[in-house]
C-alpha cells in the first residue's frame, strides 16, 4: 500500500489509531490513550512557546527509509516547513523529531524510529517515556538536554495534577 492510498481511503479515516506503513506496505496501527494525547498536547505547546520561529504540531508523516512513519510531536523550521508543508508525506523530517513511549513499543522499536528520522536528516530526536520524562538525542548520542532547544525541562507534567 502506498502513503496516498491510506490518506484516502476512506475506512483509514478517523480511526483512534496511529497509522503507519512498514517496509513492505503493510499497515500498523498504535492505539493511543489520553495520556499519551496529554503529552502530545504539553509538549507542542511547550515548544510553541519557548521558540520564536517554526512551529511544533502533532502526528507529522515522514518518508523513510522504512517506509512511512508518523512522528507523535515535531518542530520544523519556517524554511522546512516550506518544504513539507504542501507534501502528501514529508520527504524530509522536521529538524526535531518526538516519540512518546507506549506500553505497546519496545524499546527496539524507539531505537528503530528514531535512526530512521535521523536518515530522514531530523536534527534531534526525544523520546518522552510514560511518567512524561524525555531523553534528547542527536546523531551522535544521547544528550543532556536539547541543543535546538536548552530551556526544554526534562520532564513534563500537567499544569494541575490531581493529588492522590
Amino acid at each position: 500500500m502506498k502513503w496516498q492510498e491510506v490518506c484516502d481511503n476512506k475506512y483509514l479515516q478517523d480511526l483512534p489509531f496511529k497509522i503507519e506503513l512498514n517496509k513492505w506496505g503493510q499497515i500498523v496501527m498504535s492505539p493511543a490513550k489520553p495520556k499519551h494525547s496529554i503529552y502530545q498536547g504539553l509538549i507542542q505547546e511547550l515548544l510553541n512557546s519557548l521558540l520564536n520561529t517554526g512551529f511544533a504540531f502533532p502526528e507529522c508523516a515522514i518518508s523513510t527509509s522504512d517506509n512511512v512513519k508518523v512522528a507523535d510531536i515535531v518542530w520544523a523550521s519556517d524554511e522546512r516547513l516550506n518544504i513539507i508543508e504542501n507534501e502528501d508525506v514529508a520527504s524530509i523530517a522536521p529538524e526535531l523529531c518526538v516519540e512518546i513511549k507506549s506500553a505497546s513499543n519496545t524499546l527496539e522499536e524507539m531505537q528503530t524510529k528514531k535512526d530512521l528520522y535521523f536518515e530522514a536528516k531530523a536534527e534531534e530526536v526525544w523520546v518522552c517515556d510514560k511518567n512524561g520524562n524525555l531523553t534528547f538525542f542527536n546523531k551522535h548520542g544521547k544528550l543532556d538536554k536539547s541543543l535546538l532547544v536548552p530551556d526544554f525541562p526534562t520532564s513534563i507534567r500537567r499544569r494541575h495534577q490531581s493529588v492522590n
